[in-house]
């Protein structure tokens, strides 16, 4: 089955300074926005930032124990191709992002094994970007 892009609509405390991380690290276009919103383009897939008045930049989230780190939960990112993976992984080590979980491989040697790294938006929500040297033979491998 093709893949088909998927949307999602978070939170955001500023809108502002959402549209220049998802632009200036992650490389994302802008499509429609206004004011208060932003339509993203990540990896060509629709991530809409939405301001939400009263939102505080940043609160802790809830972890769940995965390969000896403290996943946060919820988090959303996408499943990049290995060479992508390590750009954007160089990209955001030199923009002295701090991560959550810092770029690595997990599950070495195991079935699943794939590069990850965790870290935070300016508001505070939780993304994990990951790859796999052959996404579609280990993605869902067990």
């Amino acid at each position: 089955m093709p893949l088909t892009p998927f949307h999602l609509a978070i939170p955001v405390h500023d809108v502002d300074l959402a549209r220049q991380f998802y632009t200036s690290l992650l490389g994302c276009e802008v499509g429609r926005s206004s004011s208060q919103w932003v339509d993203l383009n990540l990896f060509g897939h629709q991530l809409v930032c939405h301001q939400v008045e009263g939102m505080a930049a940043r609160s802790a989230s809830p972890t769940n124990p995965v390969d000896g780190h403290d996943v946060p939960v919820p988090h959303f990112g996408v499943v990049l191709e290995m060479a992508t993976w390590e750009a954007l992984a160089a990209r955001l080590q030199a923009a002295n992002i701090e991560f959550v979980i810092a770029p690595h491989i997990r599950f070495k040697g195991l079935a699943g094994e794939q590069a990850t790294m965790f870290f935070y938006d300016p508001s505070g929500n939780a993304l994990e970007f990951k790859a796999f040297n052959d996404i579609e033979a280990e993605l869902f491998k067990i």
